[in-house]
């Protein structure tokens, strides 16, 4: 009788001591959560060890000129190790997570040497409105600058290396209830889709470029609409920043939800030329 009373009582406590977890773990997720699907990345599709290439024709505007250039979108899921927050080569360490990775790549000709910019994204698997990892590296005649944001439990810490006067070497803090710019032709695939679907974000402004600058952040407004009248069978998501500044999206409604074209407010202008899934890595 008394084993019976103190497993009773094991349980009871187990049961609070999960509870208590759960809310907790309730307690700090996002307000964003309930308009993303947790389970996005969490499908067979991204289990084949394949990477998905897109490849875009791209606009952006540079030294007051439009330049016409490819970028490339490379998405495949990777298990990630916290000791060193990087892929691991070890499958047996017990500190492991998966993560999904965007690598955004090109190159832009100007008339006087081209621009390269290389940016990383990684995403835990449930929550692809949170970033986990962020590397931006931008190459020109003028000099290397690098940035890397790391997700704290609140913050995003910036560490930056810039050439520019002004900026140099440091570090900064930013919250982490912010969307970054960049990241929302990956995080707006993992939307629950449907038409009139309305909310509010705060987004940091586009970190793919030269300048560290003053990040500045916009109280933006995001709303889904059936694209369907503009391109067939898409999602059209519009993110608006400010009176004059908006971004648009499309997206196609079948999953993997793969972005088709994308208009900024600034130029920085996608449309979908080809796609396909490999080891891009292997010879």
């Amino acid at each position: 009788m008394k084993y019976y009373h103190f497993l009773g009582i094991a349980l009871l406590i187990t049961a609070c001591s999960n509870t208590s977890q759960k809310t907790e773990a309730a307690g700090q997720q996002s307000p964003l959560a309930k308009y993303f699907n947790a389970e996005w990345a969490n499908n067979p599709h991204w289990y084949d060890g394949l990477a998905e290439v897109a490849t875009y024709q791209a606009q952006r505007t540079i030294y007051n000129k439009e330049r016409n250039f490819e970028y490339t979108y490379i998405t495949v899921a990777e298990d990630f190790n916290k000791e060193f927050n990087v892929k691991t080569d070890d499958y047996n360490r017990k500190d492991l997570y998966k993560v999904m990775k965007v690598n955004a790549f090109c190159k832009i000709e100007t008339d006087n040497y081209p621009y390269h910019f290389l940016t990383s994204m990684f995403f835990p698997f449930a929550t692809p409105y949170e970033l986990d990892k962020m590397t931006n590296g931008s190459q020109e005649w003028c000099g290397n600058t690098f940035k890397e944001y790391l997700a704290g439990p609140k913050d995003y810490q910036l560490t930056y290396h810039s050439y520019w006067d002004g900026e140099g070497d440091g570090t900064k803090t930013i919250n982490k209830d912010v969307l970054f710019e960049d990241q929302l032709n990956y995080t707006l695939r993992s939307l629950n889709f449907k038409a009139d679907l309305n909310f509010d974000a705060k987004v940091l402004e586009s970190q793919i470029s030269s300048k560290v600058g003053k990040l500045k952040i916009h109280d933006a407004q995001i709303s889904v609409a059936d694209g369907s009248t503009t391109l067939k069978n898409t999602w059209k998501v519009t993110v608006k920043l400010d009176s004059d500044k908006a971004n648009v999206y499309y997206f196609e409604k079948a999953y993997p939800n793969l972005l088709v074209k994308q208009n900024t407010w600034d130029n920085r202008n996608l449309v979908l030329l080809k796609t396909s899934r490999y080891a891009y890595w292997k010879n």
